[in-house]
């Protein structure tokens, strides 16, 4: 099929309008969205309709105009406008192991009205007695059994297991994009509120590839760090003859490591611990995909770029920080730095770079 029938079947968000509402409920980051399908509700990332509203930047506005500060990250401020505009009434709000300004966003949506349920992850990814009570007191808030939402996980894996596989096609056939890659993975956050609708949808996409003949770009770069809020960043990167084989973060949405239980699946998650377990992922990601370079992408006024430190002493490979602050596309500023880190790559001895191919 050709690359236009491809790109038609990339993720796309649900008509939120045409479920009740009060079976909506808006998650702040990835949770263990299978208690929520076994509980009967539809999962739905304020991030995601958020980034792919028609004026991201006029939800950012909107945030700031009813007092959210501006030296705030944009994705609290956007999360914030999308239960505004949708009307979202419930929301579980990850308060540990995600963004540190969640609880403060919490508690503005509580004193709005809007029925707010708190989710923590353990500071340490071993304390799986924490991850289970925390599962166990969500899905009795929620009204459902724990063990009804580890039947869910089996059926929400064979859908996952097709998302590992388009993963697969970009870095080893190299014919799926980075920017393919990026929608798949970073939509398995809530699989579109309906993990039905979404297993179809990926496994045509995954038809549809197929045929495909492999990308030549020559570099092939790793994108780190939470998911650029900038919406160009991929097509600019393949203009400049790039590659991107690995999106860290969100092929932890996927849940890419096999788990037999729920608290095994969650507690291998990367997202909520510290960096050093990502940093063992990163690096294993460098290693299988033959990965030239790495863009460590930040969120302006986010708690993670001080880890940006840490990444650069623990990875021995050229790397670029680039640092976001609003939905768009790149500046020009940022468009030279990226033309710079590739010429800069590009420039490398062909032995130093046959190591990584």
């Amino acid at each position: 099929m050709s690359q236009q029938h491809a790109n038609n079947l990339l993720p796309y968000l649900p008509d939120l309008g045409k479920f009740p509402k009060e079976k909506i409920i808006g998650i702040t980051s990835t949770i263990p969205i299978e208690i929520v399908f076994a509980a009967g509700y539809m999962p739905i990332d304020l991030n995601n309709i958020f980034i792919c509203d028609a004026s991201p930047n006029r939800m950012v506005e909107n945030a700031e105009l009813v007092g959210l500060p501006r030296n705030t990250c944009a994705w609290i401020k956007g999360m914030y406008s999308a239960v505004k505009k949708h009307g979202i009434q419930k929301i579980i709000s990850v308060i540990q192991g995600d963004c540190s300004n969640n609880q403060a966003l919490m508690e503005v949506f509580v004193s709005e009205g809007v029925k707010t349920i708190p989710f923590a992850y353990p500071h340490s990814k071993t304390d799986t007695s924490f991850l289970h009570a925390q599962m166990e007191a969500l899905a009795a808030s929620l009204g459902v059994s724990y063990m009804k939402a580890e039947e869910t996980k089996k059926r929400l894996d064979s859908v996952r297991s097709i998302i590992h596989e388009i993963d697969r096609l970009t870095w080893e056939e190299n014919i799926v994009t980075g920017e393919e890659n990026h929608l798949w993975t970073v939509s398995t956050s809530d699989v579109m509120g309906d993990f039905g609708v979404f297993g179809e949808l990926a496994g045509k996409f995954l038809e549809s590839v197929s045929r495909r003949e492999p990308i030549k770009h020559t570099i092939r770069l790793g994108v780190i760090g939470i998911p650029p809020i900038c919406e160009d960043l991929y097509s600019f990167l393949s203009s400049l003859g790039v590659h991107v084989v690995f999106n860290e973060i969100q092929r932890q949405f996927s849940m890419p490591y096999r788990s037999n239980t729920l608290v095994e699946q969650y507690s291998r998650y990367t997202y909520p611990y510290d960096i050093f377990s990502r940093l063992e992922d990163i690096q294993e990601a460098i290693q299988q995909r033959r990965i030239h370079g790495i863009i460590h992408y930040v969120q302006s006024f986010c708690h993670r770029h001080i880890q940006d430190k840490i990444i650069r002493k623990n990875i021995r490979l050229p790397i670029l920080t680039l640092d976001c602050d609003r939905p768009g596309p790149l500046d020009g500023a940022m468009r030279t730095r990226i033309e710079a880190f590739i010429e800069m790559i590009k420039s490398l001895k062909p032995e130093m770079l046959a190591v990584v191919k």
